[in-house]
């Protein structure tokens, strides 16, 4: 796993188009409806939350450089049980967000044609086969792509401030926290899934070059484009009023782009999202099945995810995860599934996903580092309270994880051993 073709440049566009994803198009509108103008609260609050997270996860992956990332810090820690379960978490997280990553192409495709918005699981699916098709041919047909996608995205989420500022007025900032606390804590929660892109591109970090320079400057010059992007965006969508309704949260930015450069902007706006969906599906994708080839390989997994093709991809992994993904579409398409409720299945994974590795982070790290990992620990734990019923989901697949590794390791003891010749 340690081909060595990430480099810098690579690096910090594989964070910028993981983590600056269909979040910054759905999220804004959502979080805002959830706790009005104050969700610039909760933006501030996942921002610090991610700048921790971002440089806790460069400390461990630096450390453990595997294809397992998360699954293998905390088995470093814990031991492999919850080392297996925690990678079960992510693997469910990052498949699962896949349907949110294609659905937002399809809302913003469709409401630029003006069709139904019954086509954008068709639009998803468009979407979801070009990260398929890349990563069977291998990481390096995506990184020469990736890079480009990632000057797009910055360029994109740009001009939307830009063009927000005029627009913006501090009448619309009050009431300022209608929804109070509560709201401001379930908009949290929901923004999980805008900062999962961190330990994603951890996953991939036996394949950074001097992994041990490259990934804590890529994560330093994206935590600062995150993070200004992401809090301008959100200013523009609240100060804006575009949000209220399911139906504008899911096209927020093309509204506010509308509204300042007429009708064409909206057109220009679903090629944009376009562009983010397939970079961030790319890069889930990729990273993912990753993680699956990982997961099989140490037992937690069926055996087949840890087989690769022609390559060098890991082939089934990358169509089992897709499959997970295209599931959701199917939902989305014969049962009115929307991104504003399928988001909370991957955020209170991550939120699981990230306690367990910030933990791991606290017991494996030293020094300064370890610092910055209980920071992150005390921010997730503040959070929690608000996931409310959605901490089933974490037990659930949990269930599933130890269910499919007993299997495995049944089928391991009944198998006899091949005698020599």
């Amino acid at each position: 796993m340690t081909d060595g073709t990430i480099g810098l440049a690579h690096g910090v566009a594989l964070y910028a188009c993981a983590v600056l994803g269909a979040g910054v198009l759905v999220l804004p509108g959502q979080a805002a409806s959830l706790a009005g103008p104050a969700s610039l609260v909760a933006w501030g609050f996942s921002a610090l939350l991610g700048l921790a997270l971002a440089f806790t996860f460069a400390a461990l992956a630096v450390r453990h450089p595997d294809a397992g990332g998360v699954a293998t810090f905390t088995a470093a820690a814990f031991g492999h049980t919850l080392g297996g379960i925690t990678g079960w978490w992510y693997l469910v997280a990052g498949s699962v967000g896949q349907t949110v990553v294609a659905l937002t192409a399809g809302y913003y495709v469709t409401a630029a044609a003006g069709v139904s918005r019954r086509w954008s699981p068709a639009v998803a699916a468009a979407v979801l086969a070009c990260a398929v098709v890349a990563n069977l041919r291998g990481l390096r047909t995506g990184a020469r792509v990736q890079v480009a996608l990632a000057l797009g995205v910055a360029a994109i989420l740009v001009t939307v401030v830009l063009v927000a500022l005029p627009q913006v007025h501090r009448a619309e900032l009050t009431p300022f926290a209608p929804a109070g606390v509560d709201g401001i804590g379930r908009a949290v929660v929901v923004l999980f899934f805008a900062f999962a892109g961190w330990e994603a591109v951890a996953h991939l970090s036996g394949e950074f070059r001097d992994v041990r320079r490259t990934l804590p400057a890529a994560t330093l010059i994206t935590v600062v484009v995150v993070t200004v992007l992401y809090l301008g965006v959100a200013l523009a969508v609240v100060g804006t009023r575009a949000y209220g309704a399911p139906a504008l949260d899911r096209i927020a930015l093309g509204t506010v782009l509308q509204r300042g450069l007429g009708l064409s902007a909206l057109h220009v706006v679903a090629v944009a999202a376009v562009v983010i969906c397939v970079g961030t599906t790319n890069a889930y994708v990729a990273s993912v099945s990753r993680l699956g080839y990982a997961l099989g390989r140490d037992g937690w997994a069926p055996a087949a995810l840890a087989r690769r093709n022609r390559h060098g991809a890991p082939a089934r992994a990358v169509l089992t995860v897709s499959a997970i993904g295209a599931v959701g579409l199917v939902g989305a398409a014969l049962l009115g599934w929307g991104t504003d409720g399928i988001v909370v299945i991957p955020s209170v994974l991550v939120l699981a996903t990230y306690l367990v590795a910030s933990a791991a982070a606290v017991r494996l790290l030293t020094g300064a580092r370890r610092l910055v990992a209980v920071v992150a620990l005390v921010l997730l734990l503040l959070a929690v309270p608000y996931a409310g019923r959605g901490l089933a989901i974490p037990l659930l697949v949990a269930a599933v994880a130890a269910v499919t590794h007993r299997v495995r390791r049944g089928r391991r003891a009944a198998t006899p051993p091949v005698s020599a010749p």
